[in-house]
């Protein structure tokens, strides 16, 4: 099993500034009792499941509780590593790249927003160094307020708690941001150029509508997100969209060759559509045979990338008749990726 500390930089005790990574979380190892732990925490925060409070209680102790743990916990083990967690892992070596980046002048530390290492903890690390501003970057891409804004809420709970005296500013919303999207495209240009394949499919992490129709004239019209031109609203559906368009236009794909699609649907309500395993047998339908996945919802590799695409997904397109599947890497601990974290943070101390 994987150590669950963080790995703070070597910062002098001197530093004025410190830099707070946060991910989403993962279980302590891939047995039942801990994946059960990790899912009642992450289940039970009001923005995933938004829903009266009883109608949460009784979906997550009588449906999903009693049930869903070992069958989560069986996919873990298909991607738990001899280090533990795949997240964990990609995320304390991103975290210790910056720190690098960055140098004695800064102070690093990486969170999780359920399980370890805790907000809490990193921001207490942070106090005893005596920094005097922290900038908080949730390693989402795309906003969500179930993600980005859940991350907030629980450092901003948590500075309160602590009686923190520093600063605390958010980096969020790097959707199109030129660092992270060259960071993705790096880890999609070999798989480009090792193979001519049929179609790339865009796949991200899902949201229920609900979630998305908060934003005022969110899915309300058929091509609202597709719009080139459209605003950069806080809408996590056109976000993707965007996302995709720079990726798109970076690797200079034509746009027969890709499309867009979401994942990971959870409840029974409605969520945003194309779904990922709807669009697969379409794709074989129109003749496509060899197909390349990326995932850039996520920036770092996990449960939902290394198990639900790259096992279960390539199962699927085997099974359709496709011939040849590939999953691109998330930026995971990309030089590219850790250089623009490091560039925000350097950009933020100079404003503060």
């Amino acid at each position: 099993m994987d150590s669950l500390e963080s790995s703070p930089s070597k910062a002098s005790r001197g530093a004025h500034t410190g830099l707070l990574l946060v991910n989403l979380g993962t279980p302590a190892s891939p047995a039942v009792r801990d994946v059960r732990r990790y899912l009642r925490e992450f289940l039970s925060d009001p923005r995933v499941l938004t829903m009266s409070a009883p109608a949460r209680w009784m979906l997550l102790n009588l449906v999903i509780l009693p049930f869903r743990p070992r069958k989560t916990a069986e996919a873990y083990s298909k991607i738990w590593t001899n280090e533990g967690s795949p997240l964990l892992l990609h995320s304390q070596a991103l975290a210790e790249r910056v720190a690098e980046e960055l140098g004695d002048d800064f102070v690093v530390e990486l969170a999780m927003r359920y399980q370890q290492p805790t907000i809490g903890d990193a921001l207490a690390r942070l106090k005893a160094t005596g920094v005097e501003r922290v900038l908080v970057v949730p390693l989402f891409p795309q906003f969500a307020d179930a993600v980005t804004n859940s991350v907030a809420a629980r450092v901003e709970e948590e500075s309160r708690r602590l009686g923190t005296d520093f600063d605390i500013a958010f980096h969020g919303d790097f959707f199109d941001d030129p660092g992270f999207i060259e960071a993705q495209a790096a880890k999609i240009r070999p798989l480009l150029a090792d193979q001519d394949w049929d179609h790339v499919l865009f796949s991200y992490h899902g949201l229920p509508e609900s979630q998305i129709r908060v934003t005022p004239g969110c899915l309300e019209a058929d091509d609202c997100c597709e719009r080139q031109g459209s605003p950069p609203l806080r809408c996590y559906r056109s976000q993707c969209f965007g996302t995709t368009r720079a990726l798109s236009q970076t690797l200079d794909l034509s746009p027969s060759k890709f499309s867009l699609s979401f994942q990971s649907r959870l409840t029974r309500e409605p969520w945003i559509r194309p779904y990922t395993d709807f669009v697969l047998p379409e794709l074989f339908e129109q003749g496509k045979k060899s197909l390349l996945v990326v995932c850039p919802a996520f920036t770092a590799d996990n449960l939902e990338t290394l198990e639900e695409v790259g096992i279960r997904l390539r199962e699927q397109w085997l099974e359709l008749g496709g011939e040849s599947f590939a999953l691109a890497e998330c930026a995971n601990d990309s030089p590219v990726f850790a250089g623009a974290i490091a560039n925000w943070t350097r950009d933020y101390r100079r404003r503060a």
